[in-house]
C-alpha cells in the first residue's frame, strides 16, 4: 500500500497591496509584498488511486463550485500524460473567500504533492507554467516564501532577509469575494507600463520591515470596508493590542492581520482578542 503524502497549504498574507491600474485584459496591475503564515489547510494525496477529492475541516461546508485542487490535477495530467494522480483529502482550516489565498495555496500544494508522487515527471518549470494558468496567486504559493509579486500577481521575485516575526489573523466570519472589491475600487485604466518596483532586502531586521510597511497600505482596504463595514472594527481591535506594530487588511479581505516582533507578544494579543471577540476566527502564527 502506498503511503499518503501530505503538505500544508499556507495562508498568504498581503503585507502591502498597490493597485496600479486596470489592464486591457480586465486584470489589475499589482505590486504586493507577500509573506506566508505557518497556519493553513492540510492536503493529502493517496497516489495511484482514482482521481478524487474529499473535504473535511472547520470550513469544509463553505466550499462550493469548481475546486482548484482538481483543476491543478487535470492541468498536470494534460501537460504530462504519464503523471499518476490519486485521491486528495483536504482539511479546510482557513476561511473561504477570506483574502488569504486559500484556494490558490491548495492548488499549489496539490502540484507539489503530484510532483513528489511522480519523481521528476512534473518539473519545477511545469508547475510554474500550470500555476500561471490556474490563477494569479498560485505562482507565489508554489514556494510559499516572502516575495514581491507584480503583474496580475504571477510575476514573483523572492525577498531576501525577511525577519522572524509573528502574525495574528482575525476574520469576522463574513465571506467577501474578490471580484466585488475590485469592482468597488473603480481603478483607472493602466495608460502605460508601470515602472519597475524595487525589491526590498530587510536584512533580517524587524524594524526595517515595519519601516517599509508604514507608508505602504492596501488599496483594497477602503472598498472592502465599504462592502463589509465590520472590517473597520476588526482593524481597530487589532491596532489596540499591546505590541501590535502594523494592523492591515490582507488581500481583498475580510481577514485582517497584526504584526508582532515576537510570538509571545502575539500570543498575548491573541488571548486578549479571543476574550473580547469570541465569535471571530482568530489564528496566531509565525510569519515568513
Amino acid at each position: 500500500m502506498v503511503m499518503a503524502l501530505s503538505d500544508i497549504a499556507r495562508a498568504k498574507i498581503n503585507l502591502t497591496l498597490q493597485v496600479l491600474g486596470r489592464r486591457d485584459d480586465s486584470y489589475h496591475e499589482l505590486a504586493s509584498l507577500v509573506a506566508f503564515a505557518e497556519a493553513g489547510d492540510l492536503l493529502e494525496l493517496e497516489p495511484d488511486g482514482e482521481l478524487g477529492l474529499s473535504v473535511e475541516g472547520s470550513f469544509a461546508d463553505a466550499l462550493s463550485g469548481e475546486n482548484l485542487i482538481l483543476a491543478a490535477a487535470a492541468a498536470a495530467k494534460a501537460l504530462k500524460p504519464k503523471v499518476k494522480l490519486g485521491h486528495f483529502r483536504l482539511r479546510k482550516e482557513l476561511p473561504v473567500a477570506a483574502g488569504l489565498g486559500g484556494g490558490s495555496a491548495d492548488a499549489a500544494a496539490a502540484l507539489r504533492l503530484i510532483a513528489r508522487a511522480n519523481g521528476g515527471e512534473l518539473a519545477e518549470a511545469d508547475r510554474t507554467a500550470i500555476a500561471v494558468e490556474l490563477g494569479s496567486d498560485v505562482s507565489v504559493c508554489l514556494d510559499s516564501k516572502p516575495a514581491l509579486i507584480t503583474g496580475r500577481g504571477e510575476r514573483v521575485t523572492p525577498v531576501m532577509g525577511f525577519p522572524a516575526c509573528a502574525v495574528l489573523l482575525a476574520n469576522p466570519r463574513l465571506p467577501l469575494a474578490t471580484a466585488p472589491v475590485y469592482a468597488a475600487l473603480r481603478a483607472a485604466p493602466l495608460r502605460m507600463p508601470p515602472a519597475p518596483v524595487e525589491t526590498p532586502d530587510f536584512g533580517n531586521d524587524f524594524e526595517a520591515l515595519v519601516a517599509y510597511l508604514v507608508p505602504c497600505g492596501n488599496d483594497l482596504e477602503r472598498p472592502a470596508s465599504e462592502l463589509v463595514p465590520k472590517i473597520r472594527e476588526v482593524l481597530a481591535a487589532l491596532s489596540d493590542l499591546t505590541g501590535a506594530r502594523i494592523a492591515r487588511l490582507s488581500g481583498s479581505g475580510p481577514t485582517c492581520f497584526a504584526l508582532f516582533a515576537t510570538y509571545d507578544e502575539a500570543a498575548r494579543g491573541g488571548a486578549e482578542l479571543s476574550r473580547s471577540h469570541p465569535s471571530w476566527w482568530i489564528t496566531l502564527s509565525a510569519l515568513g
